[in-house]
């Protein structure tokens, strides 16, 4: 983290959304271009593939450890996510895809707190717009499975006990909010979120480095109290990167779970 704070030369340096744009390391101004953030989600999902790889293939009836922690896991997505919302019945056909964007999630997010690396994949809109915009085709597509376009639509923008002159305000924001405020509520705040962390990180190491070594002697002890600042943000940030991890598989459970119902 203070490697990433005391990038350039003398002074106190703050944090911007700059951090989140860094130049072009190959293929500038292409669709191909390829930058530190980049870098950061290819080492993010490598990681993650690696240890459900290795989990796999190590599994024993008796298990270890390791197997331990990822089968709690898995287990609360399945048990405390998807279950708690759905019901058993439905809960087996979407375990996988909540698992997915759950464990991505975190992957990415967690990248804020790893050395060297410093910054969340999910902080730039990109994944977590990926993720919301699946999230808005499954939904879709299961309501309109089950209940045919024409019932879908009907279940969505005419909500029952509603005099019909009122459907005149409710329509369109429902219709607004199932093509847009969902998708967008699920993105921004997963972005917005590890922003915010980056930035509250950045800040508390770069004063950490110019009180350490450049500041007058007399305000050399501050350094201590922005350490301190940034180790306890550090440790925050990954309890945001879990609960935001949580808070969008949550939120996408319920939005397909509404979809599959007769009513709401």
């Amino acid at each position: 983290m203070l490697l990433a704070a005391s990038e350039g030369e003398g002074g106190f340096h703050a944090p911007s959304i700059a951090d989140f744009f860094p130049p072009a390391i190959l293929f500038e101004g292409t669709l191909f271009q390829i930058d530190r953030i980049w870098i950061i989600r290819v080492v993010a999902t490598v990681a993650l593939l690696t240890i459900f790889v290795v989990g796999a293939r190590r599994a024993r009836l008796v298990p270890g450890r390791f197997q331990n922690a990822l089968e709690m896991l898995i287990d609360f997505v399945r048990v405390q996510i998807v279950e708690e919302i759905m019901g058993k019945e439905n809960a087996r056909r979407f375990v996988p895809m909540i698992a997915t964007i759950f464990f991505s999630v975190l992957a990415f997010n967690l990248t804020s707190v790893v050395p060297f690396l410093n910054l969340a994949g999910s902080a730039r809109i990109g994944i977590p717009l990926i993720l919301a915009l699946w999230v808005l085709v499954t939904y879709w597509a299961v309501g309109i499975q089950k209940h045919g376009f024409g019932g879908y639509l009907k279940n969505n923008l005419f909500p029952p006990g509603i005099p019909w002159p009122i459907y005149l305000i409710v329509t369109p924001i429902e219709l607004l909010q199932i093509l847009v405020i969902r998708p967008a509520s699920l993105a921004i705040r997963l972005a917005a979120n590890m922003i915010a962390g980056h930035i509250m990180l950045v800040l508390c190491f770069a004063a950490t480095q110019y009180f350490v070594f450049e500041a007058v002697p007399a305000m050399k002890a501050f350094g201590v109290l922005t350490f301190a600042g940034g180790f306890a943000i550090t440790l925050f940030e990954i309890l945001v990167a879990f609960l935001q991890a949580y808070i969008f598989a949550l939120l996408a459970t319920v939005y397909v779970n509404m979809s599959l119902e007769e009513e709401h």
